[in-house]
Parts: C-alpha cells; sequence; structure tokens
C-alpha cells in the first residue's frame, strides 16, 4: 500500500518515546502516513514522521485532530504501574485516553488499537487455571495502584460498544520483553540479582517486542473489533526464567507485608514495586487463542530466543 505521503492514510501512534511503539511505527510507515506523539519527550523517528510532545489535555493536542484528519490511532501511550504516582497515571491513563477517544469520535477517526496489560486481571490464588476475555477484571480491588489500568480499559470499552464507528480493538498482552523494554519484568530479567518470594514462583507467560509489535500491526490491518489476550501458548516458571537469563535469584521473605518492602529497599531492588509483588507469588496464564485464531497470528520468538538475548546483554554489561 506504499506512496506518496498526501495519498496514504494518517495514522497517529501514542507513546512514540517507548520501544514498542517505535517498532510498531517502523511496521507501519511504508503504508501510513504516521504522527508521534509522547507526553514526555518530542522523538526524531526520520524526516517521514512528523513527531511531537504534547499534553492529551490540552489544547494544542486538538490542534493535531485538525491539522491531520487522523483516519486511525494506536495508542501506546499508557503509563506503566511501575511508573509515576498514582495520581499521574490516572491523569495520563484515564483522563488523558478519554480525551484521545473524544477527539477521535469527534474527527471521524475510523480504526483505533488500545494497548492495555492482562494486570488488569489481578493476581490472586484462586485465578482459574488459564485466563480467557469474560474473566472479571479483579485488579482495582486488589490493589488502589492498579485502579488506573482497569479504568483505562473500562473507559476504552465504554467507546467499543457506544461508538462503534470507531472500530476498537483493546489488546491485553502478557509480559512484554526484549530489546528497549524498560518494564518491570524486563528489568528483572537483566539484572543480575532478582528477588523472589520465598515459597513462591509462578508460572509466566513472555512475549518479544517485536512479536508484539507485529500484533498490534496485524490488528490494526485487520477489521476484528473487541477484546483480546495476546499471548503465546507456552509459559515458564518465574524462577526459572531468571535463571535462564544468568539472573540470581535471590528469596525474599512474604509474610508480614512490610518485611518485603523493607529488604528490597535495603537490597537496592527499588524496581520491583510492592503492588505487584501478588504477580510474583500466584500464577496469571492468559488465553491468548481468540486472537491467535482471528488474526491468524503466532509468535515468532520462542522463550530460548528470549532468554539468550537478556544473557547476552549480561555479558555485553
Amino acid at each position: 500500500m506504499s506512496g506518496s505521503a498526501e495519498n496514504r492514510p494518517t495514522l497517529l501512534v501514542t507513546g512514540a518515546g517507548g520501544a514498542l511503539a517505535q517498532q510498531v511505527i517502523q511496521r507501519l510507515r511504508a503504508d501510513y502516513r504516521i504522527v508521534a506523539v509522547d507526553f514526555r519527550e518530542e522523538v526524531w523517528l526520520g524526516p517521514d514522521v512528523a513527531s511531537y510532545r504534547v499534553d492529551f489535555q490540552k489544547r494544542g493536542f486538538e490542534d493535531l485532530f485538525r491539522r491531520y484528519r487522523f483516519d486511525g490511532v494506536v495508542h501506546l501511550g499508557r503509563i506503566m504501574s511501575s511508573q509515576g504516582t498514582r495520581m499521574s497515571r490516572y491523569n495520563a491513563n484515564v483522563l488523558g485516553t478519554d480525551r484521545l477517544l473524544s477527539l477521535s469520535d469527534r474527527y471521524g477517526v475510523r480504526r483505533v488499537i488500545v494497548l492495555s496489560t492482562y494486570h488488569v486481571y489481578g493476581a490472586n490464588a484462586f485465578n482459574p487455571a488459564l485466563i480467557d476475555e469474560s474473566y472479571p477484571l479483579k485488579s482495582a480491588g486488589l490493589s488502589m495502584d492498579l485502579v488506573d489500568s482497569v479504568e483505562l480499559e473500562n473507559l476504552a470499552t465504554i467507546y467499543l460498544w457506544r461508538n462503534p464507528d470507531l472500530n476498537i480493538t483493546i489488546l491485553r498482552p502478557c509480559n512484554i520483553v526484549g530489546p528497549g523494554v524498560r518494564n518491570t519484568i524486563s528489568n528483572l530479567l537483566a539484572s543480575h540479582n532478582a528477588p523472589v518470594m520465598a515459597g513462591f514462583s509462578p508460572m509466566m507467560q513472555f512475549i518479544h517486542s517485536e512479536d508484539m509489535a507485529r500484533a498490534i500491526e496485524t490488528a490494526y490491518r485487520q477489521p476484528h473489533t473487541g477484546i483480546f489476550n495476546v499471548a503465546p501458548q507456552d509459559w515458564v516458571d518465574y524462577r526459572d526464567a531468571l535463571e535462564a537469563c544468568g539472573c540470581r535469584p535471590i528469596p525474599v521473605p512474604s509474610i508480614p507485608p512490610m518485611l518485603p518492602r523493607t529488604l528490597l529497599r535495603a537490597l537496592n531492588m527499588r524496581r520491583f514495586p510492592p503492588y505487584l509483588m501478588d504477580f510474583f507469588k500466584y500464577p496469571v496464564i492468559i488465553d491468548g487463542r481468540q486472537f491467535a485464531q482471528r488474526f491468524q497470528f503466532e509468535p515468532e520468538r520462542r522463550l530460548e530466543t528470549i532468554f539468550r538475548y537478556y544473557r547476552e546483554l549480561r555479558y555485553q554489561s
């Protein structure tokens, strides 16, 4: 579908400062006129990509909709649960997403992808062995620090059903890892020592960032709306994953609640947010078969490829 910039559909991609967004842009830039935005920084992505630093709540953001008349939006600009304060995450993830979707509806956007997270399901001992898209979102009742993630998705779901012309697809991926990714689990896999809750080592799923970028591209190009888990059909024990990456597990007592936090601070392991601790105690395995079947998608990079990257990264440091 390549052609001149004037003839190509115009696509807004948020979160342009992140590695995942940049991989998505790389995959779409030949067929779409890309406008990249990030509220943290203006990112140079080449002369063919217009890039802006914008606050979704400011007037300048609506000016972009007036100027470019976007055909589609890929919303990857969610602040992760390990970043910022509760209020800053709520403002960006919930209020910012509301403004984005409202403007998309007002200015006739015809396709929207929203990146969510498997964290919305919550981690507890009573989760089923395999969680599909119909399972309730329990994180909001387990931790106030994950409320914004659940509310972001609830908001997107309201627009999905109330504004069908937006053709919204919501993606709930498992742990995204790989080059450039700076989330909690990626930082742990890349570290020399990482905490494990004593007596716990849950099964986990991982998807390489390049596979996730391809999943987003595939979802955008196909007209299937709805909510989809995105995950491979294999999983691995957390402790085994650390060891496969060349990382040494450090057992940390899980009770009383304040003790692991104190020990983690003493060990200088501040990249292990207290409100994500349950995800390192209880398995949260999501069923990605619906996305795989509907979009004919299968991850190309297996666990050994992912772990080898982190082993080699450690040798280079």
